[in-house]
This record gives structure tokens, sequence and C-alpha cells, in this order.
């Protein structure tokens, strides 16, 4: 053990002596090496010049400077704007569709969702930009579904246009929430109790819903009452019937050079409010003047119709109503019934909450007026058949009722669209080619060019191309000869403008068709093969032209009189006895030779033909004294046959079993019966068959009447 501690003391003796001798030996001196030169850096290449920059698919977006200054570019716009202070930020997948292009796009499926409905809220800050018309699914959209549910096909490009233009309420969504509050037609007068906590309030149609305004009955977006009838959609001329027709789909603005083609002094679109055209010679509003424009008519209709709605609050619901278009929801309370509406009452908190069901119907259709500011040219007629309706039903439980007496609901005949004579073929959906000639808009030219017809298109009345012809305006036809039923070729004379009325004004059947009908059965045998032949409505020129025309049935031996002249130096047409828009009589030229402007007083001599030595009535009650006589010997022959027979002149096919119990149309005629109900048929559907041939009238009613055996004493034959 101590030889280890002794060599290791050693050790530590010697190092301590050698670092002692380290710091006390200078340091060796080291020479650095010098650093070599680096090699001089090569020169960097020139870059390559770059390729052009290819040039923009779209140098300038097209129309993007018309749209610019459009409504659908307003991001300031209340439209766009609505939702900034809503939490959470964005557009509601209720109000998306027209208020964000998202929310159209995804109402088009175009971001890959279901076509048809909103999936989702949209951001806000959005507009209606050029994707929102231009893109995969619009190109090919071709309809429009409607808050009636009704879908309107066969569309251009509008159907971009009324997917929001449509409004947001119809006559359907009013009726289903009427049943849903248990209101029906025994209670439409009482305020129902609310449902869920909540009253009945007022439903709004929304704003700009001008494609519910244009398609009218169609689209069902006004309030129509059961067993009325409404105009179908307005189509004004080829060409200019749709959105993009009539406004620059880009600016929004009207396109007033097209307008004034025919509307003369129009400038501007307030212009418009003054026009009205040959198709709309109404007083509608009763005010005595037809020279105002349509819009005037409708601002006097609406007038009474909020005056019907506040007399009914008044009277009925004992609340008064006010109205103001800027503040929702639109009708008040009065709290001093003066009609007038404050500032400080047109409040939420004082909203008018005691709805019933009838108040409801006519106050949205009162709001549907005013919501579309261009609906006197959308669909004028069918925004007056609404508030026309509206003040009449509320008028029937008024204790005054609001004066409509002269008002106007319908249009004179060729353009009333709200008639049988134009809707009788709406569920079919097409006027079959046997009655598109007189029916629909555009038979008329076809029947000229093509001496024929094929199915045509429910029409809303006549246009303005069904008697002028478009390509030469505003020329009219020219028609020179006229075929009637009877294959009589007739004529007011080469290319005169009557001819185009008695291309209609002819009847459809004639003595020829009923001889046809009765070939070979005995004159007073009943027989059930034999139906009535009716000879159509209004064949006025088929009585004027008389035994030429053999419009009414002509008995075999007899002498009929032919075409009523008038007066020689009178060329006797339609058109100078009526006008040929208005379609009223000329009462004043009637006045230089008769002295009185009424024609139910005119007669043309002195011959008291029904023998009531009544000289002094017009002829027109003379012939009905001949009418009344015929349809007595009708029935008493009828009865006498064993078959009773009644007439109703509204219900086809007129003539009926006379029994009780569910009516059965007449089925035991015997030749000389059918003959006499027709010419009593006739004399009812030309109601002005007295002044446009009296004596043929007076003739074949005469001879109706012996052929069934009456009696004749007292009258006299011409």
């Amino acid at each position: 053990m101590k030889s280890k501690h002794f060599i290791a003391g050693l050790l530590l003796l010697v190092a301590v002596l050698f670092l002692a001798a380290c710091q006390q030996a200078p340091a060796p001196t080291v020479e650095s090496t010098p650093c070599p030169e680096p090699p001089p850096c090569p020169e960097c290449p020139a870059p390559p010049e770059p390729p052009p920059c290819p040039e923009p698919v779209v140098k300038d977006v097209p129309f993007e400077a018309q749209w610019v200054g459009s409504g659908h570019a307003d991001a300031e716009a209340e439209a766009f704007r609505h939702w900034d202070e809503d939490d959470p930020l964005e557009v509601p997948t209720s109000c998306a569709k027209c208020h964000s292009e998202t929310g159209y796009l995804d109402f088009l499926g175009v971001d890959g969702s279901e076509f048809g409905v909103v999936d989702k809220a949209a951001p806000v800050n959005t507009v209606v930009t050029c994707a929102a018309c231009h893109n995969e699914a619009t190109a090919t959209m071709s309809s429009v579904v409607f808050p009636s549910g009704i879908e309107i096909t066969g569309l251009g490009k509008e159907a971009r246009c009324m997917q929001c233009h449509q409004g947001r309420a119809s006559k359907v969504t009013v009726e289903e929430t009427l049943a849903a509050y248990g209101i029906t037609a025994d209670n439409l007068d009482e305020v129902p109790a609310p449902v869920d906590d909540r009253a009945l309030g007022f439903i709004n149609i929304h704003y700009y819903a001008a494609g519910a305004t244009l398609y009218g009955a169609q689209a069902q977006g006004g309030y129509q009452y059961d067993g009325k009838m409404y105009d179908y959609k307005f189509r004004h001329v080829e060409g200019i019937e749709t959105c993009i027709g009539c406004h620059n789909p880009h600016t929004l603005e009207l396109k007033i050079e097209t307008c004034q083609e025919c509307h003369e002094g129009v400038t501007a679109a307030e212009d418009f409010r003054t026009v009205r055209m040959n198709g709309s010679l109404a007083d509608y509003d009763g005010d005595g003047e037809v020279s105002e424009g349509v819009a005037e008519e409708m601002d006097g209709l609406r007038l009474m119709l909020l005056q019907a709605i506040q007399a009914y609050a008044n009277e009925v619901v004992g609340t008064a109503i006010g109205y103001n278009a800027h503040a929702y929801p639109y009708f008040f309370v009065d709290p001093n019934g003066d009609g007038e509406l404050t500032d400080e009452e047109a409040i939420g908190d004082n909203r008018f909450t005691t709805w019933t069901g009838r108040l409801l119907k006519a106050a949205y259709n009162y709001q549907t007026s005013l919501k579309d500011p261009g609906a006197y040219a959308h669909g004028g007629k069918y925004m007056i058949q609404l508030m026309y309706d509206s003040i009449e039903d509320l008028n029937s439980v008024l204790a005054s009722p609001v004066d409509l007496s002269t008002a106007h609901r319908e249009d004179p005949g060729h353009f009333a669209g709200d008639t049988e004579a134009f809707r009788h073929w709406d569920e079919e959906g097409e006027v079959p080619g046997s009655c598109a000639r007189c029916h629909s808009a555009d038979g008329l030219p076809t029947f000229i060019k093509n001496n024929a017809n094929i199915a045509a298109q429910p029409a809303n009345g006549f246009m303005c191309t069904t008697c002028h012809d478009a390509a030469n305006w505003p020329a009219l036809y020219t028609v020179d000869t006229v075929a009637f039923p009877s294959g009589a070729s007739l004529t007011f004379g080469e290319g005169e403008t009557a001819n185009l009325c008695i291309l209609c004004h002819q009847g459809r059947s004639s003595t020829t068709s009923v001889n046809r009908a009765l070939s070979g059965k005995e004159d007073d045998t009943p027989d059930q093969s034999i139906r009535f032949a009716n000879i159509h409505y209004f064949a006025a020129g088929a009585t004027l032209f008389g035994s030429e025309a053999q419009g009414a049935y002509q008995f075999e031996g007899k002498e009929y009189v032919g075409k009523h002249n008038h007066v020689a130096n009178l060329n006797f047409t339609c058109k100078n006895c009526h006008d040929v828009h208005a379609l009223e009589v000329k009462v004043e030229t009637c006045a230089g030779c008769h002295g009185t402007q009424d024609p139910d007083a005119i007669r043309f001599d002195a011959t008291d033909w029904n023998g009531n030595g009544d000289t002094s009535e017009g002829v027109k009650a003379e012939i009905a004294t001949f009418g009344e006589r015929l349809y007595a010997a009708m029935q008493a022959y009828a009865a006498d046959k064993g078959t009773p027979i009644k007439y109703d002149s509204h219900a086809y096919p007129y003539f009926f079993v006379d029994q009780a119990g569910d009516p059965v149309g007449y089925n035991a005629f015997t030749p000389n019966l059918l003959r006499a109900a027709y010419n009593y048929q006739y004399w009812q559907k030309d109601p002005g068959n007295f002044t446009h041939n009296a004596k043929y009238m007076l003739q074949i009613l005469y001879d109706s009447i012996q052929a069934v055996g009456g009696d004749v004493s007292g009258l006299t034959r011409p």
C-alpha cells in the first residue's frame, strides 16, 4: 500500500513541475497560410424573353356599363341591404333567391344543389350580376312555377326574370290561410280566433310581381273570387308581350322607341300612364271619362276600393283602418277615423289586427294593385277585375255600398278576355280548329291566309293584329267575299271592311244544315235521334243578308226578304252603324232620321205587326210578341206530343225536358219542333235582329208559329 501511495505522489510532482515549465516558456510563432484567390464568377446568361401574355377571353364585359346603372346592380338599395343588422349576418333562405346572386344560383342548382330550392342562407353584399342570368341553368330554362303552384311553360328568356318577379303569395296562399283559421263562406265577416297564439294577419303579395300581373288568371297572383272569370296573359302585339320584349334586360328601362311606333306622343316612362288601347274603351271607374289612361282608370277604381275597405272596417268590424304603402305591414288602425295615417300611427305596434276573411281578400287585392307599379301595362284589365270584384264583395254586406252603377268590369266583346267566348277552352289548353277562327287572337288571320284553321292557344280577346295586317301595318286584312254556312258566297263589296266582320258574325248553321239533319224524318213524329241545331251567337251578318244567307230556317214554299239595305243612299254595313272597337251603336247617326237615339224605340212603318193596337212602340217590341207567341206554341205542341219542353238561354243545350229534378236535354224533337226551336234560338242569339233585318225576323217567327200549330191570329206577316 505504501508503494502505491509513493508512486501516486511522484506522478503528481512531475505534473506540477511540467505545468510550471509551460507557463514560463514563450509560445511558438505560427505563420498563417494566405487565402487563395477565388476564381472569377462566370457571367450570367441573359434571361430568355417571356412569352407574350395571352389575350383575355373577354376584354370588356358586354353590357356592363348598362347594367351598372340598373336596379339589379344597386348595392346600396334596400333590396340588398335589408339584412345588414341581422345576426347572423346573412340573407335567409326565404329571401336569398331574389336578394342575393348566391341564393339565385343556389335556386337554379348551379352550385350542384337541387333545382328550384334554396338550400342555405346566402352571404350579404351581393347583387344580381351577369352570372345570375347567364349560366348553364338559365340557358335552357323555359318554365316558371308561381306561388299558386301553377307552372307556366313554353317561355323564352323571360323565364329568368319571372323566377323573382312573381310575388310571394297568391289566391292559393289566401285560401290556405283562411282555411287554417277555419274561415268559410258562413263566417267570412267574423274575426277568427288565433291559431298557435297568432291572430289572422295581412298577407302581402310582395314587390314588383310583374310576371303574376302579366299572366293574370293563369298565375292566380291576385285573389280571384269564385264564380268569376278573369283575363289571361295580356299579349299586346307579337314580339312585345314579354319582359325583354318591352324592357332592356340590362338597364331594365322601357324600350320607348319601340313603343313609339304605335303610341305617338310617348317620350318617357311616365307617359304610359296616359295610354289606352282601342281594346280598352270601357269606363272602368265610372267617372264618365274614357279618354284617360288605363293607369288613371285603375287609380279611380283603387280609390273606390279603399273607400269600401274603410267602410267595411267601420261598419262590420268596428275598427277604423288606414293604409300606408311605405310602412310595414301597410294596414294600421286609424285612431281618429279620418282616413289618413300620420307617421306616428303607421307603426308596427298599431298594426291592424282584427281581420275577417272578407276584409283580408279585398285588402290583399288592394295591395296587389299597388305593388306592381307597371300593372296598368302588364295586366291592367286583370287588376281592374280584381278591384271591381273586391268592391262588389264588400258591398254585399255594407249598409252604404260604394256606387258601382257606372263602373265597368268588362271590355267590349271582341276584347272581353274574361268571358266565356274566350275562356271556354282554358281547361283543355287550346281552342280547337273548328272554333279558332272567331275565338282566338290568331284564328282570323290564319283563316284569311289558309282558308282553314288549326287549333290555337286560348286568347285574352282579340289583338290589334287579329284584324290589322302586321306586315302592312296599320292596314286591315282585305276580304272580297265570304262563304256562309248555307254555301252562299256574299259580300258588302270588294275589299269592304265589313266583310271582315261577317267572317265570324254569320252563325254556324243554316236552312241547309237543318234540312240535312232532318232528311227522311216525319214532320210531326218525335225522334230521339234528332239533336238540337244551334245557330250560335251574334249571327248579325246572316240576319242582315236574309234569304241570301238562309241563316234562319226558311220553310219550304214561303218567300223571305233578302239583304236589308236600310235606305238606298246609305251603305248599310257593320262599321257604319257600330264603332269598330267599342262595338257600340252610333246612336247619334240614327237620330238624324229617326228622331231618337234609342234603337229600341225605332220602327220602320206604321204597320201593327203584333196586333196589339200600339203603332208607336219600337219594332223590337213588335218582334218580341212574335217570339213570345212562338215559345207558347212550342210548349203546347211538345206537351201534346208527350214530352214538355222548356228553354234556358244560358245553359247548353238550351232546350230541356220540362220536369222536376236535374235538367235533361230535350230528346223528343219532331222535325217541325226542331225547326221552330232553331228559329226561336236564332231570334234570341242575335240581339240586334230588329235593326239588322226586322222583316226577315218577323217572317221566320211567324212561319215557325204556324209549323207547330200555334195561333197567328192578329199577327201580320211582312
